[in-house]
């Protein structure tokens, strides 16, 4: 008698997410569409979306990886609310990742709020799809 194969992993689910008033999406679903091309379940939440939407989504969705886009300027507030909202939620065991138009002076500053991996505007697609990977399977 032979053991039954493994089952394969199940996808990595990612939610992307555009927070506050930025009306440019066209990074978000090019991200979008590279971690699906990867394998990876994504879940986009369409422009304008409030933290506190972002967060209540990501409680129902049980994602691994959220990341948020932003091409406002107004990554530090908006990150610092999602992060207190997800909190509130009890969405504490996920990756945090931001991209978009982050000047470098401000990355530190993500990553002390929580976002691990912070992609400036023309990073790589591989870059962000190989981090995903690697972070999830810590």
């Amino acid at each position: 008698m032979t053991a039954a194969p493994n089952p394969p992993n199940p996808p990595i689910k990612a939610l992307i997410a555009k927070p506050g008033l930025d009306g440019h999406d066209v990074g978000a679903k090019i991200i979008c569409r590279a971690l699906m091309d990867a394998g990876m379940e994504v879940i986009y939440t369409g422009l304008r979306c409030s933290p506190e939407e972002i967060a209540h989504i990501a409680r129902d969705e049980d994602p691994q990886v959220i990341g948020l886009s932003v091409l406002s300027g107004a990554h530090l507030p908006l990150g610092a609310k999602v992060v207190e909202e997800l909190h509130r939620r009890g969405v504490d065991d996920v990756l945090l990742m931001a991209g978009g138009n982050i000047p470098a002076e401000d990355h530190e500053a993500m990553r002390e709020m929580g976002f691990k991996g912070v992609f400036p505007t023309g990073t790589p697609l591989d870059t962000i799809v190989d981090f995903i990977r690697k972070e999830v399977a810590r």
